[in-house]
């Protein structure tokens, strides 16, 4: 298939025009696979990057090469449970397996990619809930431990049959590589090509104690991937650097499933993806040695390039740089384009909708505040009953094909999936060319490197505290992982218990590790609102300021600077007045890595 390059909201209408069919040709997506492994059979994949050193070999896998290894892996999937439906979990860094894992399990079930990071309660508790008959994890390693969580499952989850190790070693459980060579590369006799049929179920973050799955049919995943790929205008000469895991769609369909359609090179750097700070170090070097066309990140990712010294590798391939996960601070991709001259473009999706709703067009210029076009033959709407300071103003409504059916547990759909449309939790507006753009978030989530945790695991862990009356939780900036959670806590009258204390406690209940709280602050009470509701946005502004003052200390700063810091019905305002020209420059330096957006001038500007 060649892409459709959209530009403008005409080009848009002008594909819409045409049978559904025509964008859109396969109703399964190892159907796909086949076709473009069809039309590019010796071309490179899958390159996987095992050692961060510029220099170290790497293993690559020809469109051919991965098509087979999925067909195998597929008939072992099936072989396993020749009764039923194979339903696979897997537990997997970005790995060429954890692709083939993916593309396999959906030729012939169902996949549930699961966070690694998540503890072993957590994890069994979502293998119950997608009814998961196999398990494909990591082995054991030094660099990522996630086999340490397996052995127990089978206790605890009584449909698991089978548990895979990719690099088994001495662990006696099935060896992944074993399974595939004792199995053919011929055609699968019956894949799925049901547009409709379940292709895998994907948890959202903050899911402990109340799984919640997100359906995607297999059209979910082929629209979402396509629509991105031609945003993006990609070819088979297209190469991307794609360090993020499968449990993430960014990673599976955003950065991945769009450029394998296309036809072009997905690079995946080591077993710790863009976690590993050794290859950080040599991020420009890997860019250039592979050729890379286009940059796979969030924000927190543009701030640690930015960080890096200035290179002397050619980078005149790089075409772009693609944002999401979180909001994208206008200064932060300023600061990015100045230093690299290469364009940075963002991307609005959500799980729930195969990881794409719009994305800002590469031949498109970049405007502050946009995430872009929708998606063709998606359309985005104001919900009538959603917040908003204006008329023009309110939650972002979409319906389409990338659109999932819903929850596994359809008590969950409520305020998400309501009449065909999925409500966002953005809030935002389009102007008159069609773009969208996002100005606040109405759902009470704190991201974390593009993972979303729902703040009311940590309260709620807070809370059986026996000593803790109150506990509310939100996101500080941060330099690397964009948001941070911290806790507010207001304690039983009488009780000498230390913030300390509390932390210490959430470390033991807190089941998601990334949701663990950076800080714990205990307060005499909790900023309410006129109905009785902690009200979140001067919590976030406390945050906010905390997390500044701590960084302007660090730099003997502190008095040479005013900050107000209010909340607002977009979220937090934040100003900075500092004494001279000198203190702008060195507070603009400090700012720069932070996904915040803000006003800096002189005291004298005021």
């Amino acid at each position: 298939m060649r892409t459709s390059v959209i530009r403008t909201q005409a080009d848009l209408r002008s594909i819409e025009s045409q049978p559904y069919s025509r964008f859109m040709p396969f109703g399964g997506v190892l159907q796909a696979l086949e076709h473009t492994a069809s039309e590019h059979s010796d071309r490179r994949a899958l390159t996987f990057i095992e050692m961060p050193a510029p220099e170290a070999s790497v293993q690559s896998w020809t469109y051919a090469e991965l098509l087979g290894q999925v067909r195998r892996a597929a008939r072992a999937f099936a072989a396993l449970v020749p009764f039923d439906t194979p339903r696979v979990a897997f537990l997997l860094p970005p790995i060429p397996q954890a692709y083939i894992t993916l593309l396999a399990a959906e030729a012939v079930g169902v996949a549930c990619p699961i966070n690694y990071l998540l503890g072993p309660a957590h994890i069994a508790e979502l293998i119950n809930a997608a009814n998961a008959n196999i398990v494909v994890a990591l082995g054991p390693s030094s660099e990522l431990d996630i086999w340490s969580k397996i052995p127990g499952l089978q206790d605890q989850c009584p449909g698991l049959r089978y548990c895979i190790a990719v690099k088994a070693c001495d662990t006696g459980a099935l060896d992944f590589d074993t399974l595939l060579q004792a199995q053919t590369d011929d055609p699968i006799l019956i894949p799925i090509t049901d547009p409709n049929a379940l292709a895998a179920l994907f948890h959202t973050g903050g899911t402990t104690g109340r799984p919640k799955l997100v359906q995607h049919t297999q059209r979910n995943q082929l629209h979402a991937a396509w629509g991105a790929a031609c945003m993006y205008g990609l070819d088979e000469k297209d190469v991307i650097l794609n360090g993020f895991p499968l449990f993430h769609v960014a990673g599976a369909f955003v950065y991945g499933l769009s450029v394998l359609l296309a036809g072009g090179e997905v690079v995946l750097p080591t077993l710790l993806g863009l976690r590993n700070a050794d290859f950080m170090a040599n991020y420009w070097s890997h860019v250039e040695r592979h050729r890379v066309t286009i940059l796979a990140t969030v924000p927190t990712v543009i701030s640690a390039v930015l960080a890096l010294p200035r290179t002397q590798a050619d980078l005149s391939s790089v075409r772009c740089l693609l944002t999401g996960g979180s909001p994208l601070p206008n200064k932060l991709a300023d600061a990015f384009e100045a230093k690299y001259g290469i364009p940075v473009r963002s991307i609005l999706g959500m799980t729930e909708c195969g990881g794409v709703i719009a994305v800002e067009p590469m031949a498109m210029s970049r405007l502050p505040g946009s995430v872009g076009l929708p998606l063709p033959y998606t359309s985005v709407t104001l919900d009538p009953n959603g917040l908003g300071d204006s008329t023009n103003e309110g939650m972002l409504r979409i319906r389409g094909p990338n659109v999932s059916p819903g929850y596994t547990d359809p008590k969950n759909n409520l305020g998400t999936f309501e009449e065909g449309w999925l409500l966002t939790g953005d809030i935002g507006h389009i102007d008159e060319s069609g773009r969208l753009f996002v100005t606040a978030r109405a759902k009470d989530l704190i991201i974390r490197s593009g993972h979303n945790i729902d703040p009311i695991i940590i309260e709620d862990a807070l809370m059986k505290h026996p000593d803790v009356l109150m506990a509310a939780a939100v996101g500080a900036p941060d330099e690397y992982a964009g948001e941070l959670p911290v806790a507010y806590v207001v304690l039983r009258e009488g009780c000498e218990t230390t913030a300390d204390d509390v932390d210490a406690f959430g470390q033991q209940t807190i089941a998601e590790r990334p949701a663990f709280p950076k800080a714990i602050f205990v307060v005499d009470e909790l900023p309410m609102t006129a109905i009785g509701k902690v009200f979140k946005p001067e919590l976030r502004a406390q945050a906010i300021r905390w997390a500044l003052e701590s960084r302007l200390a660090k730099h003997a700063l502190s008095d040479r600077v005013d900050m107000r810091i209010q909340p607002t019905s977009k979220g937090v305002s934040v100003s900075m007045f500092a004494e001279d020209d000198a203190t702008v420059a060195a507070i603009s330096e400090i700012m720069a890595p932070l996904s915040l957006n803000y006003q800096l001038s002189t005291r004298g500007s005021r």
